[in-house]
């Protein structure tokens, strides 16, 4: 479900038609998260960390308005939902791309994410079985790097306006676990202060 915000009165006017003429309109952020929480409740409930924290991830998209618009064919829509497309690692060493669809309750997400997975390591394509459409952010797990910053391929061709998650190396300082994070958006939608505020609901959810 979308629903379309007409432009000429939204108070992001003049920032969508600036923004949208550049050839590169995405701007990104790199910070650290504790992720200690987390991480333990995994291992202690025996679920994956990873998909446990790209949940967590979700549902502070889910709760950010602006992670939730998108343009499409020169139009601006508020989009009910936002889904996952994560790259899913393969044993021969390559990865795939994956759909998994949103849900608030992480016993229900886990239901749709764990087959969605396999489907997709059991597969030899790169692209998933299924349209993702625009309703998702793309995200990708790097746990052998801890970065400080990032860069994403890009076809400037295409008009693309989904937000980028990158997640990267667990370390510790002490007795915390902390984790790279890297944020990627269209600044014709979204700002510096989005992004900040996304990260504090995905912060305090890693906390939880």
């Amino acid at each position: 479900m979308r629903k379309e915000i007409n432009i000429d009165t939204w108070n992001r006017k003049d920032h969508f038609e600036f923004f949208s003429q550049f050839d590169e309109p995405f701007h990104g952020i790199a910070t650290k998260l504790d992720c200690t929480e987390t991480y333990k409740a995994a291992k202690a409930n025996g679920h994956s960390f990873f998909l446990s924290y790209l949940h967590k991830s979700l549902v502070a998209v889910n709760r950010t308005l602006e992670f939730r618009y998108r343009i499409v064919d020169g139009k601006l829509y508020e989009y009910e939902t936002i889904n996952a497309s994560p790259t899913i690692n393969k044993k021969n060493g390559a990865f795939g791309f994956s759909h998994v669809k949103y849900r608030e309750d992480f016993k229900d997400f886990l239901a749709l994410a764990l087959p969605a997975i396999e489907k997709v390591r059991n597969s030899d394509r790169l692209m998933p079985p299924e349209e993702s459409g625009e309703n998702v952010v793309h995200c990708s797990a790097i746990p052998w790097v801890d970065f400080t910053s990032i860069s994403h391929a890009r076809h400037y061709a295409r008009p693309d306006s989904c937000p980028k998650i990158t997640f990267g190396k667990m370390t510790a300082d002490g007795d915390r676990l902390f984790m790279p994070v890297s944020v990627h958006v269209h600044h014709a939608l979204v700002d510096g202060y989005h992004v900040a505020q996304f990260l504090e609901k995905f912060q305090n959810l890693m906390l939880e």
